[in-house]
């Protein structure tokens, strides 16, 4: 077993991790920073309601809070008071899964052998996660209380209720699949951000331009997708060759282009017309 902050080298000695994490562990940490702040953002808009005019501060205060986390969450990592990590590389996928592998010599005594291999990728999500509780604790109460005039009493915590629950969900996440969502999570958010568009359209009955254009708010919707999608596409492509790869962001707006000019055609209404006028 080494120490935190190292791992074993290819003859089995702890070694300092040194390196610094690449534009792919970058990534990889941008998701999972990601993830409490779009559920933030998806409770306050499920439960702040439509009369209610607070839902925009306590976007902006959800935003402050996850940015305010990952900020101090860099600073109190290895060097402290820099925003820069030292890191080891990710080799591949059982780096990530080291309590699995404890050699029994004699099978009978286990040698526990378990370390951070992928430091410090695993631990610092937990950090962050901490950090993102203790700031909401802090601050959203006090907010909601003040601000949410246009809620009942029982409502306006609800989505400070709904963090309690999904804080836990996703320190589960991390720590039992950690490495698959390593490998996983750009094909995750293109699939995630394909679904939510196509049913958020399809909820919001949008069959045009001129219906998008309508509410400013379906544009924000619109725009979050398409930056989730080039995320995604990004993670992907890990833009090594910029020639080659950059071209392929001319693919975002594509999805939401299809939805919109195939929609008429699946008009639940006017296929059954359709289907009857047949029988």
């Amino acid at each position: 077993v080494c120490p935190r902050g190292q791992r074993t080298d290819d003859n089995k000695i702890c070694r300092e991790c040194m390196g610094s994490p690449d534009r792919y562990d970058w990534l990889y940490l941008g998701f999972m920073a990601m993830l409490p702040l779009v559920l933030h953002w998806f409770f306050i808009e499920w439960y702040s309601g439509k009369k209610s005019s607070s839902a925009l501060l306590q976007h902006v205060t959800a935003l402050f809070e996850c940015s305010v986390a990952a900020i101090v969450t860099l600073l109190v990592s290895d060097p402290v008071g820099s925003l820069h990590i030292r890191s080891c590389k990710v080799k591949k996928l059982s780096d990530w899964y080291t309590m699995l592998y404890n050699p029994s010599p004699d099978y009978i005594t286990t040698v526990h052998c378990t370390h951070e291999a992928v430091y410090p990728l695993y631990t610092i999500v937990f950090i962050y996660y901490a950090f993102c509780l203790v700031l909401m604790m802090l601050l959203r109460p006090l907010l909601v209380k003040k601000i949410a005039c246009g809620l009942g009493k029982s409502d306006r915590f609800k989505s400070i209720y709904a963090a309690l629950y999904f804080f836990p969900v996703l320190t589960v996440l991390q720590a039992v699949g950690g490495g698959l969502l390593y490998y996983a999570f750009p094909y995750i958010i293109l699939v995630l951000s394909l679904v939510t568009l196509a049913v958020y359209m399809s909820a919001s009955e949008v069959e045009s331009f001129k219906d998008l254009l309508v509410r400013k708010k379906r544009l924000v919707v619109l725009f979050s997708h398409w930056l989730l999608h080039a995320y995604g596409i990004i993670s992907i492509s890990k833009l090594d060759k910029l020639e080659q790869d950059l071209p392929l962001l001319a693919l975002v707006p594509a999805p939401a282009l299809f939805y919109i000019l195939t929609a008429k055609y699946t008009e639940p209404s006017r296929i059954l017309s359709e289907g009857g006028n047949g029988h």
